[in-house]
């Protein structure tokens, strides 16, 4: 996303939880959740990769859909339409505007 997220709320801060997620090649990276909610049929999760203290922009926000893998299980689907991660990313940006700063 072009924006950064500066300057998380305490209360945002403690309400994040680390989850780990495979790459493509099984290789484990560990992300903070930052909200999922249902918008036009779809589920949608953020997530940001684990905050470093010494740092404390968030350069990118990665947005899945919540669906199923090949076998039945749920799994997060990486979204990579330009106008469905605008959409996506304006709606997360309404419903944390309290506890986030966004810069443009």
């Amino acid at each position: 996303m072009a924006e950064d997220i500066k300057n998380i709320s305490p209360e945002a801060e403690e309400e994040l939880s680390i989850v780990t997620l495979l790459d493509g090649e099984g290789n484990p990276h560990n992300f903070e959740h930052l909200d999922t909610f249902e918008l036009n049929g779809e589920t949608y999760a953020l997530f940001v990769p684990e905050f470093d203290e010494n740092n404390d922009e968030v350069e990118e926000v990665i947005i899945f859909t919540v669906g199923e893998d090949e076998n039945g299980n749920e799994a997060f689907l990486l979204v990579e339409d330009e106008a469905e991660l605008d959409m996506v990313f304006e709606e997360f940006k309404k419903r944390v505007d309290d506890e986030f700063n966004f810069v443009d």
